[in-house]
């Protein structure tokens, strides 16, 4: 009789699924079309979407167009290494990429927080154990407060519970109500957020030795993550990675325009 009871209970549970799937039909993460999976991209939307794949800079996770070895760094790390240890991304910012950061910031579209964790889960996983420790880039308090959420606190979030890695949202800070980074010249983007960022002085012990990820939805020059890679790493952090859902290719001077 139990074993009825169960195979009756998973029968109810089918059942339901299906009538709320014939109400609610399952939708495209950034189209309207019907899909198979609960938050999953349509064909069409798989195969636009710019994944960045292996082999890649081993420091800047760009792609190469050929296998040149493991650990490789690209000319561009070489040339201008940057404070952080390792960046990893899950695609290029454009395309569904570029469709789903905007809907999740703008949008407040809180649902895509998960599924896009999943993906960054799946692009950094070698940054990611129970060992690191997950900080979001912070919003000043007065945009916090005006956007009600921070989405890259959304990502590190559901990232810490997908992967068992550390969440700290609170240990960094943004000090400085600094100006929004559109349209701003890379110079003028590190100036912008010079200083602007600070470590809880009553929790150095946390940040003590550790190895930082640090978390944000889209890399767009960098400047924003320098300035918390200098603040993370003078406050005493052994080292920082970078974490972001989307990368903006340096050669798209359109996408670097329109973003903050």
């Amino acid at each position: 009789m139990v074993i009825f009871g169960d195979k009756l209970l998973d029968v109810s549970k089918s059942a339901g699924r299906l009538l709320l799937d014939g109400l609610l039909p399952r939708r495209c993460l950034t189209c309207d079309a019907r899909v198979a999976a609960e938050a999953g991209l349509c064909a069409s939307c798989w195969r636009a979407m710019p994944f960045l794949e292996r082999p890649w800079c081993q420091r800047l996770g760009t792609p190469f167009s050929y296998d040149v070895g493991e650990g490789a760094w690209s000319p561009r790390a070489i040339a201008e290494p940057p404070l952080f240890d390792r960046l990893r991304a899950v695609a290029h910012y454009t395309g569904p990429a570029r469709q789903l950061v905007l809907s999740l910031k703008f949008s407040r579209r809180r649902e895509l927080a998960a599924p896009m964790a999943a993906w960054m889960v799946r692009s950094g996983g070698e940054l990611l154990d129970g060992e690191c420790l997950l900080l979001p880039v912070p919003l000043h308090w007065t945009r916090l407060v005006s956007r009600r959420f921070n989405q890259a606190a959304d990502l590190a979030r559901e990232i810490a519970g997908q992967s068992g890695a550390g969440y700290e949202p609170m240990l960094l800070t943004r000090r400085k109500r600094t100006r929004q980074q559109v349209g701003l010249t890379a110079k003028d983007r590190l100036r912008n957020v010079r200083a602007a960022f600070a470590v809880d002085r009553t929790r150095l012990d946390v940040l003590a030795g550790r190895r930082v990820v640090l978390v944000d939805d889209v890399l767009t020059t960098g400047s924003t993550v320098t300035a918390c890679c200098r603040c993370l790493l003078s406050a005493g952090a052994a080292s920082v990675d970078v974490l972001t859902f989307a990368l903006v290719d340096p050669n798209a001077s359109d996408d670097i325009a329109v973003h903050g």
